[in-house]
């Protein structure tokens, strides 16, 4: 069942009174409680598609729907994970999942959120750290309490952008885990659209992976990622249909670095 849907969408940036285009013409669509993986290179238009999506920003030209109706603005059934950790740092961490629950407005009495805050805050592995401060948590812990925050608030659509990137390796094997486990674990499954410059982790988590091109601005290719879940990387790493599908991704974005530089000559 389709969930989203991108008309032909374009996205320009003023700067020094010329125009520069961010994106170019995308269309594209996503199924509903389908995990979709946006990779290319640093200026493609990938954290700009997501901002539309999140209705933070408008498209120059095309529209972008949701559930047939098109997004104009932003809205309750979506959740944003951004790269760096997007705490109220006056706020423990469980009263910044409890702030997200109260964005929802929908009749929950006070105890019920603090008990709904708490219970994301334990399936995330931070049940001993509600009345810690941002500053005293590390930051695969803080991007943990915002993970909490968005799977707390139910929403239909999950958007997320780099959210793993500044937290060590170690700590990103650690979460994306744990993000596979809360989308599997929901009665439905949540529709996920996540930014990555990272092949693996695209491979790892996604249904699909749309791989946008900086020349075009658009996108290049749209790959299915048929391999089974649930997935591990200790069982993926050495597969054959794993190492061709990473070739494959790996190659679509070298060509487009080899484009790039031969138009910037």
């Amino acid at each position: 069942m389709e969930k989203i849907r991108l008309e032909n969408v374009t996205f320009s940036y003023l700067q020094q009174g010329v125009t520069a285009p961010v994106v170019e013409k995308v269309s594209l669509t996503i199924r509903e409680g389908e995990f979709i993986s946006l990779i290319g290179p640093s200026g493609c238009g990938k954290s700009t598609l997501l901002r539309l999506l999140a209705g933070l920003s408008r498209p120059g030209g095309g529209r972008i729907l949701l559930n047939g109706t098109e997004i104009k603005g932003t809205g309750h059934e979506r959740g944003v994970v951004f790269q760096h950790y997007a705490l109220f740092p006056w706020m423990t961490a469980r009263d910044n999942v409890i702030f997200g629950l109260q964005q929802c407005r929908d009749g929950r009495s006070r105890k019920e959120i603090e008990a709904t805050a708490q219970r994301y805050l334990d399936l995330v592995g931070l049940h001993d750290v509600g009345d810690k401060y941002p500053n005293q948590l590390s930051g695969g812990m803080q991007q943990r309490v915002t993970i909490a925050r968005a799977f707390a608030m139910d929403t239909d659509i999950l958007l997320m952008d780099e959210p793993f990137s500044a937290v060590d390796a170690r700590n990103r094997m650690k979460l994306q885990e744990l993000l596979l486990e809360l989308w599997r674990a929901g009665q439905k499954k949540k529709t996920v659209i996540f930014v990555t410059h990272d092949v693996d982790e695209a491979i790892l988590l996604s249904d699909r992976i749309v791989v946008l091109s900086a020349c075009s601005k658009s996108v290049k290719e749209q790959i299915t990622v048929d391999l089974p879940r649930p997935r591990h990387w200790s069982e993926l790493a050495n597969t054959d249909s794993y190492t061709a599908l990473r070739n494959r991704l790996i190659g679509l974005l070298f060509t487009d670095l080899v484009e790039e530089t031969r138009l910037a000559v």
